[in-house]
């Protein structure tokens, strides 16, 4: 565990974190950045090693992505998540979101409806509404310390006229890790109103324990053929700067769709080194995962205990996945302007807001602790001296 205690020094690495903070929150201070969702925590070494191998070799000419990514890909799937895939069905795309624009343009029409549900990662929303699209919006439902599905107005939803649904499986920012059950009957009423599923599974390496991460592709013969999924190794290995993900799709015709697209962008390959760091990643860092992932468990609890203990105005809600904590502050009685300018500039901490996670966000913050424990004591105690102001 002392790996994750580093408290390494990233400046003068254009760091968006830690180098864009004042200009994000607008202010000249130092803001103890916990937003933007990468840790900091270097990846496994032999993920390292693999991009120094490669560096030495000294020629970056043009590359592909060979066998043996694909390869990597399927026994992690496999191995991870039981979820058995054919090399057929994988592609490549630089992100996750690159890859939600490919299939909105490949699958819907401009003034076409696409569904989501709030509060949700925020390019959700900006890349419907920039490519023309409509959001239909099914906000989740909040209970006291955990989110559901409202499915009566979910499929009414889908009678909208939606043509894709975008899935955040696991969810960010709530930290649901959706169930067997609740997954099967999204995509079972996604068939029955013929609405194709894309699935942004990006965080689904990162689950905290007593949870199990569901492939919703993985369900059924007939679920896959009706579902796009996404993944990468940026999140769970803190290689997002890397630019590299994977598109999988058991569809051929959808496939097909999505590369035709592809093809209009130019778009062929991943970059050299994104190749590299990605089949090492799924090939050799299990271990690593593993330990990073009781680290983070007790990250949360740290947290879990400092609210109740110091600052029961906020309700932390139960995390179950990823690294990035949704907190309610609306006992604060705050405007959001005013929750953000409390934080920013009296407590000296960077969240994100939660309004801008859309409808359902308003008094919240999110919280991102894949950081050293001693950072986020550091947090915790600006929360409280903001607060307590």
């Amino acid at each position: 565990m002392d790996f994750f205690e580093q408290n390494i020094d990233r400046t003068g690495t254009f760091s968006v974190k830690w180098e864009r903070t004042k200009e994000v929150f607008k202010t000249e201070e130092d803001v103890l950045p916990m937003w933007v969702a990468d840790m900091d925590f270097r990846p496994p070494q032999a993920i390292s090693d693999a991009l120094k191998k490669r560096v030495e070799h000294g020629i970056f000419g043009y590359t592909f992505t060979g066998e043996t990514v694909a390869d990597a890909i399927i026994n992690w799937l496999a191995d991870r998540h039981g979820w058995e895939i054919n090399k057929s069905w994988i592609t490549y795309s630089p992100g996750v979101v690159p890859s939600i624009g490919k299939a909105i343009q490949a699958f819907t029409e401009p003034g076409d409806r696409i569904l989501v549900q709030s509060p949700v990662y925020p390019p959700f929303f900006s890349m419907i509404t920039d490519n023309d699209r409509k959001v239909e919006n099914c906000p989740l439902i909040k209970k006291e310390h955990q989110y559901d599905i409202d499915f009566d107005a979910f499929e009414q939803a889908l009678k909208n006229g939606v043509k894709l649904f975008i899935l955040c499986s696991p969810h960010n920012p709530v930290g649901r890790v959706w169930t067997e059950d609740e997954l099967r009957r999204m995509a079972e009423l996604c068939l029955a109103h013929d609405v194709i599923i894309v699935s942004d599974e990006i965080h689904s390496d990162l689950i905290l324990a007593g949870h199990q991460h569901v492939p919703i592709a993985s369900l059924s013969k007939e679920i896959a053929e009706n579902t796009i999924t996404l993944i990468a190794p940026s999140k769970t290995f803190n290689l997002a700067g890397l630019q590299a993900s994977v598109i999988i799709c058991a569809n051929h015709d959808l496939q097909k769709k999505l590369n035709v697209i592809a093809k209009r962008q130019g778009s062929f390959t991943l970059n050299t080194f994104g190749i590299v760091a990605m089949e090492a990643a799924y090939r050799y860092g299990e271990e690593w995962l593993d330990e990073l992932l009781a680290y983070l468990k007790g990250n949360v609890d740290v947290v879990k205990s400092y609210i109740a203990d110091e600052l029961p105005e906020l309700t932390l809600v139960e995390p179950e996945g990823t690294y990035l904590l949704w907190i309610d502050c609306r006992k604060l009685g705050l405007s959001d302007g005013e929750l953000n300018h409390l934080f920013t500039h009296k407590g000296k901490i960077g969240f994100n807001p939660g309004i801008s996670f859309g409808k359902g966000g308003e008094g919240f913050v999110r919280m991102n602790v894949a950081c050293p424990r001693s950072t986020v004591i550091e947090g915790l105690a600006r929360m409280k001296k903001a607060i307590h102001s």
